[in-house]
């Protein structure tokens, strides 16, 4: 799938994965609440230090994963056991915010995404936690990708190819 349909995925994923590199090479994941502002720019905040910050200072390269509408389902014409789901994947780099006002912008846009009938609370919340409150900013290197395994109401796959033929385009497009 195209990097529309994997930037959708990203925004409706309820948590992203986020993927780094621990100073001794190994990897280490973690499921994280962030905010897109644009195109290539994700935020997620964390503590002023700890394994998330201690893995960018060493390789900021991130990997991002997240899946939507993940169904357990037995394939309508085969009977297979399988997933139905939407799924997406990026690679970026990370860089904790130093700048204050980015940092705030940040931390809105993340209020915004996960709390945003509680904007009332954040000016106040900003002043009490901004100092002790690390944000970092992830700037994808690359256009995203996405993958989905989904079946129409006749029980038949939805392929990428085939929902561009039922749309008038040819698969280049």
């Amino acid at each position: 799938m195209d990097a529309a349909f994997a930037l959708e995925v990203l925004e409706k994923a309820p948590y992203i994965t986020v993927s780094f590199t621990r100073p001794d090479g190994t990897p280490y994941g973690v499921p994280l609440s962030l905010a897109r502002t644009d195109e290539n720019t994700f935020y997620f905040h964390c503590a002023m230090e700890g394994e998330k910050l201690d893995c960018i200072a060493a390789n900021p390269m991130v990997a991002l994963s997240a899946v939507t509408k993940c169904t357990p389902t037995v394939g309508p014409k085969d009977g297979s056991f399988t997933l139905q789901y939407k799924s997406a994947m990026a690679v970026g780099k990370a860089e904790i915010v130093t700048d204050k006002d980015e940092k705030i912008e940040a931390l809105r846009a993340i209020c915004l995404r996960f709390l945003p009938h509680h904007m009332d609370a954040f000016d106040d919340a900003i002043a009490r936690s901004l100092e002790r409150t690390a944000v970092v900013k992830i700037t994808l290197t690359a256009p995203p990708t996405g993958k989905r395994k989904q079946y129409d109401k006749q029980g038949d796959e939805m392929t990428n190819e085939r929902v561009q033929s039922q749309a008038g385009l040819s698969s280049a497009e």
